[in-house]
Formats: C-alpha cells, sequence, structure tokens
C-alpha cells in the first residue's frame, strides 16, 4: 500500500512565522515554498490585486468559496463567510 506522501517545506521558518500570524497550512505552505523558490523580495511584490472581502458582495464570497472547494457556506451572513475564507 502506497504511504501518503506529505510535501516537504522549502522554508521552515516561513511556514512557522505565517502559521502563528494566522495563516492557514495550506496557505503558508505555498507561500514559504515559493518564496524559498523564486526568493521572498519577488514573492512580496506579486499579489495584492484583489479587493477586500468587506467589499465583495455576498453572491461573490460565495462564488470564491465553491471556487475554493468549501462546504456550508449557502447559509452564511456576510462577515461568517469572510470568516470562512480566510480560516479555511
Amino acid at each position: 500500500m502506497p504511504r501518503s506522501r506529505r510535501p516537504q517545506l522549502k522554508d521552515p521558518e516561513l511556514y512557522e512565522s505565517l502559521r502563528e500570524d494566522g495563516a492557514s497550512e495550506e496557505k503558508a505552505a505555498r507561500i514559504s515554498n515559493a518564496a524559498a523558490r523564486d526568493g521572498r523580495s519577488k514573492v512580496g511584490k506579486r499579489g495584492g490585486k484583489a479587493e477586500d472581502y468587506e467589499e465583495r458582495t455576498v453572491p461573490e464570497l460565495r462564488e470564491r468559496a465553491k471556487e475554493l472547494g468549501l462546504s456550508g457556506y449557502s447559509r452564511l451572513r456576510k462577515k461568517e463567510l469572510i470568516d470562512l475564507l480566510r480560516n479555511h
């Protein structure tokens, strides 16, 4: 039976820092591995183009939850949806 292969972290120090700041395991791993691959300054410069969740409508937030493969979001209010998206 094949063993479950767990991805390796390329920058564990950055990963732990991001986790302490509240990032999800998946997000922290993506950022830390990208920073190790491309350099921290390059990773820091990209992104930041999406509007804040507070500026989006509820249908837009539900669409984002759907894109991320989340469940149980259809009856949530805007604040609850934002919390779900930030902490998935």
